[in-house]
This record gives structure tokens, sequence and C-alpha cells, in this order.
């Protein structure tokens, strides 16, 4: 058999085992170690001592709203109120009046002075229309032009304005309340949506990412655009869709079909359609808000604010009835849950439906899964409910979620050890752009559970890094029903995989590493 490319010269983590090299046919792995390295080939690639890993796949991300946000002014690193201001007011110096500035990425966790608000913006840039969206995606603050354009006596059921001491709004507009927005800014144009996905996975390459879930298109909080799944055909055909996709779509787009077919898009569209490059995935749903937001459903009140035990974004029997008919109808279905008291209920919901109308492997998941109590994670393997947690909020976010916890409850908080234990399947993701995305980072991070100050965070709940890789390969693309192509580099499967500087598996080379190449399909689509 003449192959079409042997890589060789490198240690190969195949995820259930390592050998020296593999053998490319048509896109697939077929032979490895030596049995690759004997094959004809119409090229051989030399890898220069380099350690390949399966592709990694990030399970739950955003990548249009990460692509398109390039644009945004910067806001993660700011911390001060005063610099968010600063950066504004130096966007809009370049713009013509009444232009949009949109910045992205402030986490008043973090900041001096807490969130913005409408009466700074408005100095800040005079004569403009501002929005500043939170790092969670959860919260948007907006100045006084675009506050006025708003309809503010009828706010969506999940959300809310906030008001000051006397009862004016502050420009923050936490959950459903930004849908009070989209008569400003929706449809994003398709065209905008495709080169968000060209310049996001251009980055996903850069960093070893060979596929991911999209956690959300089409409606809801999340969605760009009714023809957000058109944008990513488009960005497919055209060569700029550079990583294997599985969109989730929001729940808020799916409807009862004509002649009793069941509940989902026309044409009776679900999860499974599709083919390795771009399929359709979960139905997406939000239970809840935000942790470092305070705004996610809890049992118990966040630290310091006895009044606050966030709130649902739906109410309690139409999250419960939308997951009914969701399971019945075939989907597999994907539930925003951060708080104690939306876990809760969301396994509820979930038990009902599968005590209801039994399924077996469904894989349904819970997106985040923040803040698991111990009697509830023994509930949600015994469902076989997938957790979806992103270990990289420990480092970013971790300070900002003790302090809405309280020392009592961090252990709860982004558990990974414990789920492995329990015997769940874990994936890996990111929540790209809510923090950095680069999966190494994430590997780090999964393995030390210390926060940005350097406090550790659960620390009980660490991997080891070879746990680590196989959640950010194997777990997640079990979590999005790919496993039988992705995950591992074995013969049969698509050769998706990173070239690293070292080994990922020893903790004191974490911080060394870097991404030599990136293959898809046995294409090195990426080289340092």
């Amino acid at each position: 058999m003449r192959v079409d490319a042997v890589f060789e010269n490198a240690t190969v983590w195949t995820g259930v085992g390592v050998t020296s090299a593999l053998a490319v046919l048509h896109g697939r792995v077929v032979a490895l170690g030596d049995d690759a390295v004997s094959l004809s080939a119409r090229s051989r690639v030399d890898l220069a001592g380099g350690f390949v890993v399966p592709g990694f796949h990030d399970a739950h991300n955003h990548m249009a709203w990460f692509g398109m946000g390039l644009d945004d002014v910067p806001l993660s690193d700011c911390r001060s109120v005063e610099e968010v201001y600063d950066a504004v007011a130096a966007r809009a110096a370049t713009l013509p009046p009444g232009s949009w500035v949109v910045g992205s990425g402030y986490d008043q966790n973090k900041l001096v002075g807490g969130h913005p608000d409408r009466h700074g913006l408005d100095r800040a840039a005079p004569g403009m229309l501002v929005r500043l969206k939170h790092t969670s995606g959860h919260m948007t603050v907006v100045n006084s032009a675009v506050l006025d354009q708003l309809d503010l006596a009828h706010v969506p059921v999940g959300g809310d304005v906030v008001l000051d001491a006397d009862g004016s709004p502050t420009g923050l507009l936490r959950e459903q309340a930004q849908l009070l927005l989209r008569p400003l800014t929706y449809p994003t144009p398709v065209e905008r949506v495709v080169r968000g996905l060209d310049r996001a996975s251009e980055r996903y390459l850069a960093e070893g990412i060979t596929s991911v879930q999209e956690a959300g298109i089409g409606g809801g909080l999340v969605g760009e655009t009714p023809a957000e799944l058109a944008a990513y055909q488009i960005a497919r055909d055209s060569g700029v869709l550079r990583v294997r996709s599985t969109v989730m779509v929001a729940a808020s787009v799916l409807h009862d079909l004509p002649d009793g077919a069941g509940f989902g898009l026309d044409l009776g569209l679900r999860t499974g359609l599709g083919d390795e490059w771009l399929r359709v995935g979960p139905m997406k749903l939000f239970a809840d808000g935000s942790l470092v937001g305070r705004t996610c459903a809890m049992h118990d009140p966040f630290d310091g604010e006895p009044d606050n035990r966030g709130y649902f974004q739906v109410p309690e029997d139409e999250l419960a009835r939308t997951i009914r008919r969701a399971h019945e109808a075939g989907w597999q279905i994907a539930t925003h849950a951060i708080g104690d008291r939306a876990i809760t209920v969301v396994l509820d919901a979930y038990e009902a439906a599968l005590a209801a109308s039994p399924r077996t492997d469904h894989r349904h998941r819970i997106e985040h899964c923040a803040v698991l109590q111990p009697a509830e994670l023994s509930r949600l393997a015994s469902l076989g409910i997938i957790p979806s947690p992103q270990g990289r909020f420990v480092n970013e976010l971790g300070d900002g979620m003790r302090a809405a916890l309280g020392e009592a409850r961090v252990p709860w908080c982004y558990r990974l050890r414990s789920v492995l234990d329990a015997g769940c399947v874990l994936p890996a993701s990111s929540d790209r752009p809510v923090v950095n995305g680069a999966p190494l980072l994430a590997l780090a991070d999964m393995v030390r559970r210390r926060t940005a100050s350097g406090a550790p965070f659960g620390p009980e709940e660490a991997l080891t890094p070879e746990q680590a890789l196989r959640a950010y390969t194997y777990g997640s693309a079990y979590a999005t029903f790919v496993e039988r192509d992705l995950g591992t580099l074995e013969p049969g499967k698509l050769a998706d995989f990173a070239v690293l500087s070292g080994s990922p598996l020893a903790e004191s080379a974490l911080d060394e590493l870097s991404v030599q190449g990136t293959a898809v399909g046995g294409e090195l689509r990426y080289q340092a």
C-alpha cells in the first residue's frame, strides 16, 4: 500500500499509547509506528523529535463571537473603571460622530470602581453609541445615547435593567435584558460572521485546535443572525472554516413541526445532520446566568449579598417542558447551568424526561456545571449526564468566583477530578472569548488549580497532565458525538493532530510548551 504521507521522527501520544510515527491515507490514520515507517509514501515528513497529540477539541466555545470581537476595544487588561473610559475615549477619537464604540472583556471583579456606567461612557464618548460587553457575555453596559433608544418598559423575563439609588438606569443590562438591544444590533450581516469564523479558526490552528463545538447559533443571547448556519456553510465552501465544527442550535429557534414530526427545525432537522466538517449538534438552552456576575441561580445567597440568590433565565416549568420535548424529538441537549439551584432543576428535568422516554446514549450535557454539590454529582453520574466545565476559569475568573461564593462553597466549583472519579466522561473547553482559549494554558490550569492571584482553588479537583490531555482530546470528542472519528490517533480515525515542542505529560514542562504544527486530515495547515 502506498499512503499519502508518513509523519516520522516523533513521539506520538495516540490517546491509547505512545509510538513513533503515523501514516495517513485519504485524511485518515492507517498505520502507526514501525508499520507506518515501512510503508511507501508520496511524502515523508520529519517532525524533528516533536511530540504529537490528537488535535485539541474545544467542546464549548463561541467562535464567531470571538472572531468578530477581535475588532472590539479590548478591555480585559483594564484594572480600573477609569482605564475602561480611557480606552473607550481613545477608540471614539478615531471614529466619525454617531458611530458605535464597542468594547469587550471587562470584568468588574478586576476593576477599581466596579462596573462602568452610562455617565462615565457619556463623558468618554460624547455623540457616540457605546456598548461594552462583560467578559462573561451575560451583561452589557451602554451609554445614554443607546439607553434612550431602548424599550425599558418591556424587559424580557430572565433579565434586569440595573438601577442606581435614585431609581435611574445605570446602563447595565443583565442576562435577557440584553435582548433590548436587538432592534439596534441584530442581525449581524452574514459576511461579517464569515469573516469572524475566518479569523477565529486561523487562531485556533495556531493553538493546535482542530475541532470545536460552537455553543449556540441562530437565536437567544449567543446567536448572531437567523442565517448563522448559512455563514458556517459559506465559510466552509470558501475554505476559511479551517477547523471541524459542530454547532449547537439555540432553543428559541426550535418549534413544533407539522404532522406530529416532533420538536425541532424545519424539514425535521436535528442533532447529527452533517458531515466530518460541519454538523448540527445539541439544542442549547440557558437555565441561568453568570457566577462572576452574580446572576446564576443559587440555593443560598451570594457572599455578602443576603438578598441575592440569582435567577433563572426562563421559568422552571418552561425549562423542564423544553427539555422534555427536545429529548422526545431525539435531540442531544446542552443546558447552561452554573448555580447549584439551576443544576438541581436541570437534573430534575433530565431525570423526568429520561423516565418518560428512556433513551440510551443520549449524552445530554450541562454546560459549565459550575457549582456542583456532592449529592448532585452522584445524580449527574447515575443519569449519564456529561458536565462541561472550563478549566481555564479557575485562573482567570477564580478570584471573582471565590468572592461570589465564599470559602465554604469553593470546593464545589468547577469540579474536575471528582467528576472523573464518579465515572463521568470529562470534556474540556474554554468558553472563549470569556477567557483565553489556548489549550496549553488550560492544561496547566487543570493541573494546578490556582487563581490569577496565585491562590489555590479546590486543589483536590486537580487532574494529572494525562487526564487533562485526554479531556481536551477524547473527552471533548465524546461529548460532541464525534469520538468515532476524533479524539485519538488510531487507524481509521481522522488524521487531526498537533505537534508540540515537548511533552505535555510532565507538569514541569507545561509552561514551556508551544505548538510547532497543526494538521487537519493529515495536511499541515499551520507550522510555527
